[in-house]
């Protein structure tokens, strides 16, 4: 019986079993983004950073969600544009783009 056991499945965001480089690059960017715009929420005196990286990771999210192809992209999708738009709120709540000019 040589039957190969695959223990544990690819992660990959192609499940349809073609590349998508440009749908995985802008789901790889708004995901980064938002992570980043999620964590440096917290800290009050990030806000300038926040703002722009929250906008800058809904801009992406939505532009990747707009061309993306399988369910596991807009999954990751979804996710960081909620992480974006968190941080880009708070962001603006702090002081907003220029810092509360």
């Amino acid at each position: 019986m040589a039957q190969t056991l695959r223990r544990f499945p690819a992660v990959t965001l192609n499940t349809d079993g073609h590349t998508h480089p440009r749908e995985n690059s802008l789901a790889a960017a708004a995901a980064v983004l938002g992570v980043l715009a999620f964590v440096s929420s917290f800290f009050d005196s990030l806000h300038i950073m926040t703002s722009w990286t929250g906008l800058f990771g809904i801009v992406a999210g939505m532009w990747g969600q707009f061309i993306s192809v399988t369910t596991a992209e807009r999954f990751v999708l979804i996710i960081s544009v909620g992480l974006a738009g968190f941080g880009f709120y708070l962001g603006l709540s702090h002081g907003g783009f220029f810092g509360g000019v």
